[in-house]
């Protein structure tokens, strides 16, 4: 099979790896329907994380079970399964308080940014669904495996009850999936930092009542006046700068929490401090299996739609594309927000997604395909027609989301990840053919062919 394997900064290359196999008794391999970039994916990207040797990079997904281990009991080959980017067994002391991405047999779930993917822990780690569900909720159920998994947990460790009056710092899409989570835990007043006006508009559509632009002690003084001196009651903190972490801790009221998911890059705490605010804190990497049951549940009964947080498509095999992109946005964002750019910001907001081409009786890796699908590669990745060509600009893009669209000048402004997936011509040797059809409707992602 082909996979994206990252070889330094900014060398991300699609080829050839060899597919996973059952290593342990408690594995399971899972053909992904979706997989996608996530933000923490740029560090290493951008170098700020030492790379020693070639690595699988990605670590959201979902899919169908191809195959499981002699001791895996509770998942089932042919399942549709979610899972975290931690592996636990979910039966130990730290997994039974709800921690399991502090599980003692914990380890990192990584390389889901390919076809197949092993599961360590399958019993304890993957949440099944009744049914494989609809294509649509594809994009939806991705985002429960980090992102949305992380803004529940931002929220949920803020402590967010009915009523209360909830600020959340960072407008990624774990900011912009906190707000989603504050709302569904009752929060009357959810009030987002942002200084984008189609973060501003999805913030609102999630949930936020307040839009707050300023930054520092102007938006520490901002939400002390909205909050008539008081301050919030619960904070998310979903950015990891001792900026963002400064100014969550500054709106909250004595007595309120801090959730923080954002992982810190150079945050250091005044003990004195917190110790005369009365601020309660607690964060860490977020134990989304733990709100793995609840969150499907809420996506196939439609009470919430986080893959509203990805706006764009891809093949898989443009990866390197995708991370390129996704950087060039990034270091749009901050120099529009006045951030001095380093080599690799703690925002997760930037999302790309991709989804595996249906290609009828062919195998991963054939040339020959049916019903228009997008041809599986061959070849070197460099011989390969990109479907969304190196200028973001000139290209047409989905939005992914159960049933919305736009025009394409809000989809090239919204917050976005990729997802991928797109209809072409069968004469991919022109550009023209081999440019996204988007006329086949929102039915865009499609789970590949389970192999036989």
């Amino acid at each position: 099979m082909q996979g994206a394997v990252l070889y330094g900064p900014r060398d991300v290359r699609f080829e050839e790896r060899p597919e996973p196999a059952i290593v342990e008794p408690t594995d399971a391999i899972v053909r992904l329907s979706v997989t996608c970039i996530c933000g923490s994916d740029l560090w290493p990207y951008r170098g700020a994380n030492p790379v020693t040797q070639p690595i699988p990079m990605g670590h959201e997904y979902c899919g169908v079970v191809e195959e499981v281990g002699r001791g895996v009991t509770s998942i089932e080959k042919g399942q549709f399964v979610i899972g975290s980017f931690f592996a636990s067994d979910n039966t130990c002391p730290h997994c039974r308080l709800g921690y399991q991405t502090s599980c003692q047999h914990r380890a990192l779930v990584g390389g889901a940014q390919a076809p197949l993917l092993r599961v360590p822990l399958a019993d304890g780690t993957l949440v099944a669904t009744r049914e494989v569900p609809p294509a649509d909720f594809f994009p939806s159920l991705l985002a429960l495996s980090d992102v949305m998994g992380t803004g529940w947990f931002a929220a949920d460790a803020a402590n967010v009850k009915p009523g209360a009056t909830v600020a959340v710092v960072g407008d990624g899409a774990v900011g912009l999936l906190g707000v989603l989570s504050a709302k569904q835990m009752g929060a009357e007043r959810i009030i987002a930092m942002s200084r984008h006006a189609s973060r501003q508009r999805l913030a609102r559509e999630f949930g936020a009542t307040d839009i707050v632009t300023e930054r520092g002690s102007e938006g520490v003084a901002r939400i002390k006046e909205l909050t008539k001196g008081v301050g919030a009651d619960s904070v998310l903190e979903c950015v990891g700068t001792p900026e963002s972490m400064a100014q969550a801790i500054g709106v909250t009221r004595p007595g309120g929490s801090v959730g923080y998911v954002g992982v810190p890059h150079g945050v250091e705490l005044d003990a004195a401090d917190l110790f005369y605010r009365h601020v309660r804190l607690l964060g860490g990497p977020a134990p989304v299996r733990r709100y793995l049951p609840d969150l499907i549940d809420r996506v196939l009964r439609g009470r919430i739609n986080p893959g509203k947080v990805f706006d764009l498509t891809l093949p898989l095999r443009e990866v390197a594309e995708g991370y390129r992109a996704m950087e060039a946005t990034s270091d749009q964002d901050a120099a529009a927000s006045g951030r001095e750019l380093t080599p690799c910001r703690n925002e997760r907001w930037a999302k790309r997604r991709w989804r595996y081409p249906r290609s009828g009786s062919a195998a991963w890796g054939s040339a020959s395909v049916t019903d228009s699908r997008p041809a599986a590669p061959t070849g070197s990745p460099s011989s390969v027609q990109p479907l969304i060509a190196a200028s973001r600009s000139s290209t047409r893009r989905k939005r992914t989301g159960h049933s919305r669209t736009k025009s394409s000048s809000a989809r090239r402004s919204r917050p976005f990840a990729i997802g991928w997936s797109s209809r072409r011509s069968s004469d991919s040797s022109s550009r023209t053919a081999s440019r996204p059809d988007w006329t086949a409707g929102r039915r865009t992602f499609e789970r590949s062919p389970r192999r036989r």
